[in-house]
């Protein structure tokens, strides 16, 4: 994997670069769609091409699940069963073991754990983790991580920390003595935990730094934590990890998130929440998000945005839109889930191009002067 920054704002510490990865280039800072079962959710890898995505992210722990790595490998890998032949990247699977089973069992060798779908019981360690995502086949793969919620004491987050490094340090020797499954290379991530205390927050980032991996994740944020603290932790973050290796914000968040982190040097981001709420009725413009499905809308022919060219927008209204919602019809969480994603990516593009003409403090405050963070009322 090659990473280089190509331009960085003087009045931030916004920078754009490119990822060179065997599946393509990808150029950040860049929004990575959500596609937990190998799909993101209404939309087909054409329309996903079609709004420029540039890479996708998928799930171990789903994908481990059902259909299973072993099929998913027989099957060429990821790229080939999804039809997706740009750049993705999966996760490690902690974060939905430790969110979603309803028991688990943490050791220094990994952790066990019921499936959310069948109630029968799985154990992940670092080595197993690497290797299922070796069959998986991802352009980037996560290491193991344990993700605690929000609050936690310090003292639980300094005994998670020591074995989230540890576990970095397996990830990575399991990494260097296998090999690619599907002809070509595969990268991998750490990930930086310590909850919402700087101190452990700086040990983290310092331990994992030593691996010299070729990229850095943030985890264990939008939680829960207050705004401010995921803002103060990414920061302390970034001031930490190598301006010579992609950093990458794992599952924020709001665009307002976005915008903000980007300043502070962030690189890569993910979230659900394009789609997610896309699909109910929730939709995101220049001026603020809206809620589609408000009453307000039935007789409004203009386009979602109007400074926004997706196809959404080049081609329905408003009242089409809500008509679409109203009646339970697919269709509407389509179009506004593809707007969404169109959204976001093109939010990243301005970002990239406002970095690249050193304005980037000048195109954020631009940002927050016209977007409206709460402007919609509950759906009638």
């Amino acid at each position: 994997m090659k990473f280089k920054v190509l331009n960085k704002d003087d009045g931030t510490e916004a920078r754009t670069g490119y990822l060179e990865l065997d599946h393509g280039v990808v150029h950040t800072p860049i929004f990575m769609p959500v596609g937990t079962q190998a799909t993101v959710k209404t939309l087909s890898p054409n329309e996903l091409r079609e709004i420029h995505s540039q890479i996708i992210l998928a799930n171990t722990y789903h994908l481990y699940l059902r259909p299973g790595a072993s099929l998913v490998e027989r099957a060429g890998g990821l790229h080939r069963f999804s039809s997706w032949h740009k750049p993705i990247l999966t996760d490690s699977g902690g974060y939905q073991v430790f969110s979603l089973s309803d028991l688990n069992k943490v050791t220094d060798a990994g952790v066990r754990f019921r499936s959310h779908i069948d109630g029968s019981y799985h154990e992940f360690t670092p080595e197993r983790v690497v290797q299922i995502q070796r069959s998986l086949g991802p352009d980037i793969m996560m290491v193991l991580d344990e993700c605690l919620p929000y609050p936690s004491t310090l003292e639980e987050v300094i005994r998670s920390n020591k074995l989230t490094v540890s576990w970095a340090r397996r990830s990575q020797i399991a990494f260097r003595e296998s090999d690619p499954l599907h002809g070509y290379h595969q990268n991998l991530f750490a990930i930086v935990q310590g909850s919402t205390y700087v101190q452990a927050r700086r040990e983290s980032a310092d331990a994992l730094c030593e691996l010299d991996l070729p990229g850095y994740a943030i985890g264990g944020l939008s939680v829960g934590e207050p705004k401010q603290a995921l803002y103060e932790m990414t920061e302390v973050c970034t001031s930490i990890l190598p301006e010579t290796k992609p950093r990458y914000l794992m599952g924020v968040g709001k665009p307002e998130d976005l915008v903000r982190c980007v300043a502070l040097g962030v690189d890569m981001f993910d979230c659900v929440m394009p789609t997610r709420n896309g699909r109910k009725a929730s939709v995101f413009t220049w001026n603020g998000p809206m809620v589609i499905k408000n009453a307000a809308f039935s007789d409004d022919f203009q386009p979602i945005d109007s400074r926004c060219n997706c196809y959404t927008c080049r081609n329905f209204s408003r009242a089409y839109l809500r008509h679409l919602f109203k009646s339970d019809e697919i269709l509407g969480m389509r179009l506004a889930s593809l707007h969404n994603l169109y959204f976001y990516l093109e939010l990243m593009r301005e970002a990239r191009r406002a970095i690249a003409e050193n304005k980037y403090k000048e195109w954020m405050e631009q940002f927050f002067n016209n977007y409206v963070l709460q402007v919609d009322k509950k759906p009638n």
